[in-house]
This record gives structure tokens, C-alpha cells and sequence, in this order.
């Protein structure tokens, strides 16, 4: 082998080394991307990545090119039509000046004709259509409402999802860091007994239960690890981001969870009524539906217009017009509608009929949604007091244990069992800290108030 073929394999072999150390390096820098995310922030991106926005926003502007499309009905009609044709010799006999007393005098000879061109002008203008364009108009213009109100709607529970996603991915952090947390206490208790029992002051016994506890914690971190990936994927799908991305959230929004809001139940349910997205939409509705009502009645009257035209036309060496203007009235009237337009007439009213229906029930699921939101808001307020009197309890309730162990007057069991119900008494905290949060924006979303109360803050 030459000293090229070796210099060749060299130079290979340290491109590929260096290439994979790049790689590495390029892949561990992908792994530890971290990011800073407020509750803000949060709702922010996943407004503006929401599949559901999107399609929202896509009603909207449809409903608003609808309304466009009836305003523009009001609007003159005007078509241009013209056509040039060839055709074959016809056989022409004009009856005009035709000389009747029976001579023999010969008659001029016919033009011969083998094409014809003409155009066509014509302009109609709207005087009257039974109310129908502007029925039209008012009804398109509802709907264009309820299309915006039903994606302020989704919004606001666009934002109250990324709450809940935002609470859930707090909820799997303090899970694993209190977990490590024990994990780290119970290792240190497996060494402390493992020393004693080394030098006979405990039972072999009460050293396997330590272990067996300290197991079971770092199973139950595993868990915790597990479920905190799946909360930070989803996070980061919600928002728009990398999938390595790891979120490091602002706890101390969640410290504010302990504040009370002083409005009552009936102050929201007022609220409600008042801005309700879905309740305001169904009002736009309804008010599409009358104006509807009203098109359809429409049909049964006469359409007046104003009309005028231009027409020309032009057949070689036999017909030339020019300049033919026309100007004058165009009426319409479909007599059968008298009959046949009963039925639409009944469908529309139908229709109509349905939302106000439909309005009463809003009203009622109103009500329920507000008290429901409601109780629970003031459950998770009494939750977390509990909560707070639990971890008093748990953390005495291990310092004496803990001490009775060390004197030898409880045993390993009792020291373990308090220890797992200290853990339980903050793991229960801290996710009633964040399901606080939750209700509340909740409550506010049934208040209707959601939105406002975000971009307050």
C-alpha cells in the first residue's frame, strides 16, 4: 500500500471523526433547548397556532365575502353580448314596396348574403325585489356576526386549554421534584440504616423496608419523569414548538392562586348573560333567521327594474344598425309563488322557531355552567386550606415519628408510612395550587369574561 492510499484513509477517518463529533455536539445542544415560558406567553402562542383559530378565521372571512357578495346584488346588472357568423346564400323575399299592379317589369336583384355580426348592451338597475336584496343584506350581515362571535368563542377556550396544559405541565414538574426530593431522602435513610444494622442496632428487617420504600419512590419517579414529558410534548405542540424544547414554567403565578375573588356567583351570572360569545351568536342568528323570513316572503311580490341597452348590427350588403338605444321599465312577476312559496315560508319559520329554542336553552346551560364553575372555584379555595393544616400535620406528624424512631419507641414501619404521607401532603398542595388557577379561568370563561381578564393582565 502506498503512503497516498494510507494519507487518503487518514485524512477519511479524522473527516469522519470530526464530522460525528460536530453531530454530537449539534444533537446535545438540541437536547438541553430550554426555554423561559410564561402564562402569557403561553396563551399568546397558542392563539396564534391554533389549528381551530385558523378554520375560525377562515369562517369568518367567508361569511364577511358573503356579505360582500349581497351587497353587491344592490349593484346595476350589466352584460355585453355580440356574435359574428357566417352563413350559407339564404333565400331572401322582402314583401316591402312590392310593386302590385300585375307588370312584367323585372325587380332588382336580391343582395347576396354570407355573414352577419351584431352586439348587444343591455343595463338593469334594482328599483324594487320585494325587500329581498335587502333582506339579504341584513341576514348575511348577521351571520358575518355570529362567525366572529363563534371565534371569539374558540378563542376563549383555546386560552382555557393552554391554562389547563400550562397547570398539568407544573403539576408533572412538582411531581418530579419532589419525588427526587425523597428519593434522595430515602437513599440517604437506606445508608443511616445500613450503617446501624452493620453495627447491630437494627433489624435486618427494618433495612429492607427502607430499601423496598426507597424503590418504590424512584418507580414513582420514573412515572412522574414519564408523565412530564408527555405534559412538556404536548405543551410544546400547542405552541408551536420544537418538540426537544423544554419549558421551565413561572411558578409564581400559581402563588397568586391563593387570592380570593370577591365578586358573587350572581355578579358572574350577570356577566354571563352579558357576554357570552355563544349566547350573542345565537342572537345573531336569530336575527339572520327573521331577516331570512322576510327574503322568502319576498318572493311572492313583483321585481321592478329600471332597464336600458345598446344595439347594433351589421349584415353586408343588406342591413347596417347603429345607434339603437333603449330605455324603459322591466317588471316581473312570478304568479305561481302564490302557491309554491308557502312551504319555504314554513321552513324559514321553522328554522327561526329552532334558535329561539335553542337560545332557551343557552340561557339555562348558562346558569349551570356559572354555578358549576363556581363551587368548584370555592372547592379548590377549600382544598387548598386543607391542604395547607395537612402539610402542618404531615411534617409534625413525621418530626415526632421520626424522633419516637430514634429512640426506639415507633417503628420503621410508622417512620415510613409518615414519610409517604408527608410526600402525599405536598404532592396534594401543589396540585391544588394549580387547580385553583384552573378553576378560576374557568369561572371566568362561564362568566364570559376570560379574554378580557387575560389581556387585563
Amino acid at each position: 500500500m502506498n503512503s497516498k492510499s494510507i494519507y487518503a484513509r487518514l485524512y477519511a477517518l479524522t473527516t469522519g471523526i470530526l464530522l460525528t463529533l460536530v453531530f454530537q455536539a449539534a444533537s446535545a445542544q438540541q437536547q438541553s433547548a430550554s426555554r423561559q415560558l410564561s402564562l402569557s406567553e403561553a396563551i399568546s402562542l397558542s392563539i396564534q397556532n391554533s389549528k381551530q383559530l385558523k378554520v375560525s378565521q377562515a369562517k369568518i372571512e367567508e361569511a364577511n365575502a358573503k356579505l360582500k357578495e349581497a351587497n353587491e346584488r344592490q349593484l346595476p346588472d350589466l352584460s355585453v353580448t355580440g356574435a359574428y357568423m357566417r352563413v350559407t346564400e339564404p333565400n331572401i323575399d322582402l314583401k316591402l314596396g312590392k310593386d302590385n299592379s300585375g307588370g312584367s317589369g323585372g325587380g332588382s336583384e336580391m343582395p347576396k348574403v354570407n355573414s352577419a355580426a351584431y352586439g348587444m348592451a343591455n343595463l338593469s338597475i334594482p328599483v324594487f325585489a320585494g325587500m329581498m336584496i335587502q333582506n339579504g343584506k341584513k341576514a348575511a350581515s348577521y351571520l358575518a356576526t355570529a362567525a366572529r362571535l363563534d371565534a371569539e368563542k374558540d378563542k376563549e377556550a383555546v386560552m382555557q386549554n393552554t391554562i389547563a396544559a400550562y397547570a398539568n405541565l407544573y403539576k408533572a414538574q412538582q411531581s418530579v421534584n419532589l419525588m427526587k426530593e425523597n428519593v434522595r431522602q430515602s437513599s440517604q435513610r437506606v445508608k443511616d440504616f445500613s450503617n446501624l444494622e452493620k453495627n447491630g442496632l437494627l433489624a435486618r428487617n427494618d433495612l429492607l423496608k427502607a430499601e423496598l420504600n426507597q424503590s418504590n419512590y424512584e418507580l414513582l419517579l420514573m412515572d412522574a419523569e414519564n408523565s412530564l414529558k408527555v405534559a412538556n410534548l404536548n405543551m410544546n405542540i400547542m405552541l408551536g414548538l420544537p418538540d426537544n424544547t423544554t419549558l421551565e414554567l413561572d411558578t409564581t403565578v400559581f402563588n397568586s392562586s391563593n387570592q380570593v375573588d370577591a365578586r358573587g356567583i350572581g355578579e358572574f351570572e350577570q356577566l354571563a348573560y352579558q357576554n357570552r360569545k355563544d349566547a350573542q351568536a345565537l342572537k345573531a342568528h336569530e336575527g339572520a333567521a327573521s331577516a331570512n323570513v322576510k327574503s322568502v316572503k319576498g318572493e311572492m311580490y313583483p321585481q321592478l327594474a329600471l332597464t336600458g341597452g345598446y344595439v347594433a348590427a351589421y349584415i353586408p350588403n343588406f342591413l347596417t344598425i347603429t345607434n339603437a338605444i333603449t330605455a324603459g321599465v322591466g317588471l316581473k312577476y312570478n304568479i305561481h309563488s302564490i302557491w309554491k312559496n308557502k312551504s319555504k315560508v314554513a321552513a324559514a319559520n321553522a328554522q327561526l322557531a329552532q334558535i329561539r329554542a335553542n337560545e332557551a336553552q343557552v340561557t339555562d346551560a348558562i346558569h349551570l355552567d356559572v354555578y358549576q364553575a363556581y363551587e368548584n372555584y370555592l372547592l379548590s379555595h377549600k382544598k387548598m386550606d386543607t391542604y395547607i393544616k395537612a402539610i402542618e400535620q404531615s411534617e409534625e406528624n413525621y418530626r415526632i415519628t421520626k424522633n419516637k424512631h430514634d429512640n426506639a419507641l415507633a417503628t420503621t414501619t410508622d417512620l415510613l408510612d409518615a414519610d409517604v404521607a408527608n410526600l402525599q401532603a405536598h404532592l396534594n398542595y401543589a396540585f391544588a395550587k394549580a387547580e385553583a388557577i384552573v378553576a378560576y379561568n374557568k369561572l371566568l370563561q362561564a362568566a364570559g369574561i376570560l379574554d378580557q381578564s387575560i389581556n387585563k393582565q
